[in-house]
């Protein structure tokens, strides 16, 4: 980080401590996050970091929160600047796409939540937003439908489905590769066959 996180309101304090645990969640394998290395990234002791956050849980909790809010308020942005409900949907799309390319080691801890057998507060978050995100896509879908630019007969449940796994797959492919900027190139033509799929003959 480039801002100094000494002598910061407390308010500040865990706001930068969510930035850090993103940006070093970029550079290394999530899980191997440790609170030592968050603190020593921040310029402050593990006491001091704990002083703001209880454990790792309070924090990972925080990021899940700060990823739903940024998220899903770039999402609900694009979507109320589009001019229809389809071009809303593909605003959405490339806002959420840009949005993995600002914070590669979003997705990375997203799908580690997922992976972890046992309930967590963070776990818990994702699942919360994902059905968020996806309740947003089904009315847009729907208002999509009513004004007959998407399919009538479309099930709004499994296109909201196909529109995240959609993402989903782009994003775990780039990571795969080694390469997140990359999606930006595939995703316009991934998005052209989803509104092929979906729009109204």
């Amino acid at each position: 980080m480039s801002i100094s996180s000494k002598n910061l309101p407390a308010d500040e304090r865990r706001a930068v401590t969510v930035e850090v645990v993103v940006e070093l969640a970029g550079e290394q394998n999530p899980t191997d996050i440790t609170t030592a290395a968050i603190a020593q990234r921040m310029g402050l002791t593990q006491g001091a970091l704990f002083r703001h956050f209880p454990n790792k849980a309070a924090i990972l909790r925080a990021v899940m929160e700060w990823v739903a809010e940024r998220l899903l308020g770039r999402v609900d942005k694009a979507i109320d600047a589009a001019q229809s409900p389809l071009a809303g949907l593909e605003a959405a799309f490339m806002a959420h796409i840009e949005f993995v390319v600002q914070h590669p080691g979003v997705p990375r801890m997203l799908f580690g939540e997922l992976q972890r057998a046992e309930e967590s507060p963070a776990k818990l978050m994702v699942r919360t937003m994902i059905g968020s995100y996806r309740a947003r896509l089904q009315r847009l879908i729907e208002d999509g439908k009513a004004q007959g630019e998407l399919a009538a007969d479309l099930d709004a449940n499994a296109a909201a489905t196909l529109f995240i796994g959609s993402v989903q797959g782009l994003v775990m492919q780039s990571l795969i590769a080694g390469d997140v900027k990359g999606i930006r190139t595939n995703a316009p033509e991934v998005f052209a066959v989803y509104r092929r799929g979906v729009r109204s003959a």
